[in-house]
């Protein structure tokens, strides 16, 4: 994959992820139980671009909330991919790194390729 390529798939990805229009298909009370369950250090980012979960303790709500936003990525990331000419995994990569680098706050967790949960 070209630069021009990874910039680009990067550029889209992280404007749909931060646009206050549903760009990425969740609800407010997802994203509230996501960002709740991320400060808690139950659900983390992983190197796919999809949320994982770095404890088997969320409770139904959080899944139900997990789901709905991995449903929401899935679709962005095989737009961004189309529009870029790259694969959906390589847009959700991009995005991955993206999101460790600009937005996971501090005591976050992510889980990059081949690795184990990392707090930021």
């Amino acid at each position: 994959m070209h630069t021009r390529n990874i910039l680009g798939v990067s550029a889209a990805v992280m404007a749909a992820l931060v646009l206050p229009v549903a760009a990425v298909a969740q609800s407010a009370s997802a994203k509230a139980a996501v960002d709740s369950a991320k400060a808690a250090g139950v659900v983390g980012e992983q190197a796919d671009g999809f949320l994982g979960f770095v404890t088997g303790a969320a409770d139904p709500a959080v899944r139900s909330a997990v789901a709905e936003i991995n449903a929401g990525r899935a679709q962005l990331y095989r737009e961004a991919a189309a529009k870029n000419g790259v694969t959906a995994e390589a847009a959700g990569a991009s995005a991955f790194k993206q999101v460790v680098e600009s937005r996971l706050r501090p005591g976050e967790y992510y889980k990059p390729a081949g690795g184990g949960w990392t707090r930021k």
